[in-house]
């Protein structure tokens, strides 16, 4: 008798365990997103110029060198900063300069930015600068595109395709 009611207590409370569980894993209801909006990430890592150009050594400067470092070319580790722009519909979401990364400033810049916009037709334009020049976009792209609700649209930068990529 005592073994009987040792598993009727035991199946009770793991009845109540999974009521609560079911319970919990539906309510309250949450939604973490609008639903009239949708989302557009902007995500890439981008190496840009150095700041200085590659200077080809002399013979002399070669011979000073040790043997083990000798090479024809010594270049600066250190690039530029990164220029990026993105306007949708004529108004500018993100306009920052980003930093190359590593302690040394020679390593690539990355952009991780979420924007949360209105859904329907949008004009969005892209631009990037990865030049010394401190005028101007190396990368100009305009897309046409269509938002719908909760959906998300990811930018990403390839320079080897030719710029701005939508996915």
């Amino acid at each position: 008798m005592v073994r009987v009611m040792r598993y009727a207590g035991m199946a009770a409370f793991f009845l109540a365990a999974a009521v609560v569980t079911g319970y919990f894993s539906n309510q309250p209801a949450h939604r973490n997103f609008p639903a009239d909006k949708a989302q557009i990430k902007l995500s890439f890592s981008h190496g840009a110029e150095r700041v200085e150009e590659c200077r080809r050594l002399s013979s002399e400067e070669i011979a000073e060198l040790p043997a083990s470092e000798r090479r024809p070319n010594t270049c600066a580790r250190e690039r530029v900063p990164l220029r990026v722009q993105m306007r949708m519909d004529g108004e500018v979401l993100y306009d920052e300069e980003i930093e190359p990364s590593g302690l040394s400033a020679d390593g690539p810049a990355q952009v991780y930015r979420e924007f949360t916009v209105p859904t329907g037709n949008h004009s969005l334009e892209l631009r990037l600068r990865d030049s010394r020049g401190q005028t101007g976009f190396d990368y100009n792209s305009t897309f046409e595109v269509q938002l719908s609700p909760r959906r998300n649209l990811a930018i990403d930068f390839r320079d080897d395709a030719g710029g701005f990529i939508l996915r």
